[in-house]
């Protein structure tokens, strides 16, 4: 009779449909999983930028779609020469369609959690790191890290007609930055001509309102390094560090 009943126990058991939660209820935790993974990914791992300028031509163009990593920074890790890095504005840096962000209040919202590319922010190539010294230029127009000078054909841009490497700060004014604090790097736009960066905020003979040491950006402002240009397709491909500063010596102590 036990046995009986211990068998139609588990027969009715076994029969009983499993209970699903409503098509709602499992959408709306989706969802839920989506935006905390995509949380996640932004504050640890990569965050998405836009282009905003003509500053990074010609390996960067207005309106590309970046994606930045936060992982060689981790740990200890700072801003190598060379590195096509996103930071923060310093202050006074952004102007005009570079200081807007994305255009309205969904958008908005995506860009905090990383599902849309963020505004507000500058992109810029590391020239100099913390004791460096940058020079412009040498005689062929270059510029010189720590005395060393950089072949930056690959990937840096001129005014047609000229021969140097220096702009927007002229290179006939044979200015030189640095040495570079500690905790800081001096950064350029590969548009040298067309690129409000560190050279803009440098103190010279001619500048009376400026403020000493605001060409150095401080690295606790760097939220990445650019590792890949992800849209539009045709422009697609993965960033590196230019071999020219491979040759560059730290700075002597």
């Amino acid at each position: 009779m036990t046995s009986e009943r211990s068998d139609a126990s588990v027969q009715t058991e076994q029969e009983s449909p499993k209970k699903h939660l409503p098509l709602w209820q499992e959408t709306i935790f989706l969802l839920a999983v989506a935006l905390g993974l995509a949380i996640l990914i932004k504050a640890l791992l990569v965050q998405a930028f836009y282009i905003p300028s003509e500053s990074m031509e010609p390996g960067l163009v207005r309106n590309d779609r970046i994606l930045v990593q936060k992982v060689s920074y981790w740990f200890g890790g700072t801003p190598q020469r060379g590195d096509v890095v996103v930071f923060k504005d310093p202050g006074g840096w952004l102007s005009g369609s570079e200081a807007v962000g994305p255009p309205n209040t969904v958008t908005k919202l995506m860009a905090k959690i990383g599902l849309y590319p963020s505004g507000g922010h500058l992109v810029k190539r590391v020239i100099g790191v913390s004791g460096d010294v940058i020079h412009c230029c040498d005689d062929r127009g270059r510029l010189e890290v720590n005395g060393v000078a950089l072949n930056e054909k690959s990937y840096a841009r001129v005014d047609g007609g000229q021969d140097c490497y220096g702009p927007m700060k002229p290179c006939e004014t044979g200015w030189t930055a640095g040495p570079v604090p500690a905790g800081h790097i001096f950064v350029m736009g590969d548009n040298r001509a067309h690129s409000a960066d560190s050279t803009v905020h440098m103190c010279d003979k001619t500048v009376t309102d400026c403020v000493p040491g605001a060409e150095f950006v401080p690295v606790d402002l760097v939220v990445g390094k650019v590792f890949v240009l992800l849209w539009p397709r045709s422009h697609f491909h993965w960033l590196h560090r230019p071999s020219t500063f491979a040759d560059v010596p730290d700075a002597a102590p």
